[in-house]
């Protein structure tokens, strides 16, 4: 899946292992939730992560939500949820691959 550069330039805080924010790891990087915004480091400033177009999860029959054993993280008005390396976000019920 593309991702557009949206370059997040009002971005001061550095992120990393211990920097109190959920680290989602994403194909090869890692993304940090921060304020509903998953950031990511690119090129010596930070990016807002995000799917450039709608992406259904097929086949996906588990049903996430709270007890499914899968890692909550806000995503601006909704929940991801960290399954198997992908973010799974329930939307027109089915689940979106983020």
């Amino acid at each position: 899946m593309s991702t557009p550069h949206r370059d997040h330039t009002a971005h001061r805080h550095s992120h990393g292992p211990a920097c109190g924010h959920d680290a989602v790891p994403h194909g090869d990087h890692v993304d940090y939730a921060h304020d509903g915004h998953l950031h990511r480091e690119h090129q010596g400033h930070w990016d807002e992560c995000e799917p450039s177009r709608h992406v259904s999860h097929q086949g996906h029959e588990h049903q996430h939500g709270e007890g499914c054993g899968h890692r909550p993280v806000q995503h601006g008005d909704h929940v991801d949820y960290l399954h198997d390396g992908h973010r799974h976000a329930r939307h027109e019920g089915h689940w979106d691959d983020h």
